[in-house]
């Protein structure tokens, strides 16, 4: 699909990226693949939704992210009684002044973490998508635009049901990727727990507290916005081969047409294939994209998107079957 290229990436934007990747090690065990997703999305401006049971480090993993690129983070616990300006903000009636005065909410930030998305009721949900598309929210007459740069990252268990909504389609489409993460291999989880162990106590306020994996993250970042700008540059300057465009188009088009999916992908599918995989020839050291990057992260941008039908589903068919009958239809 691709010649092969000498690479002329940018050093320091490589040294970013192991440095990066070095520092969460240091907290998060066996997460590598995790790890590079929200790479990608942060260094494209996409948005990323992680499924994954309770336990697995997702919101550990943002933490160490946002401290390791020293960006502004804000953690937001959806539940069944919040309410839209608990996200965005809002007009608050100054006594003194008799004037509305704006109170930004949580989401004027740099990497948002929404904890749990699916728990909030739809209208909720709703208040994310201008804010997801657009960069920028509206507080009573005013839009206000949000801190460059911005990234949402959501967090969802898909297995407990009870008292949860199912995410819409426009708003599953304005995530770039959905990872869906597994639990640890016994060797990374024997990792887990003798880190875990080796945690003690910390004094404080004349008693004592068990230390937590948040206790030990280093305060000190390993780049700046600099840094993050060259990552970003570093990205729009992978070459896209018209071949490989081609193959993005096919793929999005036999899901539009596959006897067993009822939805298929939408355009905004091809776009974020094409930016995850310049991000993720960054991060493997390349200037160009390979046959490689486009399979790799075909399941994080597709299933997401695409639904089976009816009958499929009767018939036993599932959403990573039907994708890999795709791909393979593509020559893989």
């Amino acid at each position: 699909m691709d010649q092969a290229t000498p690479s002329t990436l940018n050093p320091r934007v490589h040294e970013f990226i192991s440095s990066i990747r070095e520092r969460v090690g240091q907290v998060v065990v066996g997460q590598d693949v995790v790890v590079e997703r929200t790479l990608i999305a942060l260094f494209t401006g996409g948005h990323l939704l992680l499924q994954g049971v309770p336990g697995l480090a997702k919101t550990l993993l943002v933490s160490v992210l946002s401290k390791t690129i020293d960006l502004d983070f804000a953690r937001i616990q959806f539940t069944i009684d919040l309410l839209p300006s608990d996200i965005l903000g809002s007009e608050i009636l100054d006594q003194q002044t008799s004037e509305f005065k704006t109170r930004k909410g949580p989401i004027f930030t740099n990497l948002l973490l929404a904890d749990e998305i699916n728990r909030a009721a739809p209208k909720v949900q709703g208040a994310l998508l201008e804010a997801m598309q657009e960069k920028r929210v509206t507080i009573g007459d005013a839009t206000y635009s949000l801190p460059a740069p911005f990234l949402v990252i959501a967090t969802q268990n898909p297995v407990e049901q009870a008292g949860t909504f199912e995410l819409p389609e426009a708003q599953l489409d304005r995530f770039m990727m959905c990872h869906r993460l597994e639990y640890p291999t016994p060797e990374d989880e024997r990792g887990i727990l003798k880190r875990n162990a080796g945690l003690g106590i910390q004094r404080r306020d004349g008693g004592a507290v068990v230390e937590t994996e948040f206790d030990v993250l280093d305060k000190q970042p390993v780049g700046d916005s600099e840094d993050l700008i060259a990552a970003m540059e570093a990205v729009h300057g992978v070459h896209v081969s018209d071949t490989f465009v081609e193959h993005v188009v096919n793929l999005v088009n036999l899901t539009r047409n596959h006897p067993q999916l009822e939805l298929g992908c939408s355009p905004r599918a091809g776009i974020s294939i094409i930016r995850a995989s310049r991000a993720r020839a960054v991060i493997h050291g390349r200037d160009y994209v390979i046959p490689e990057d486009l399979f790799a992260l075909a399941e994080d941008v597709i299933l997401h998107r695409i639904r089976l039908s009816y009958e499929a589903v009767a018939d036993g068919f599932t959403g990573p079957g039907v994708l890999q009958s795709i791909l393979e239809q593509l020559g893989r």
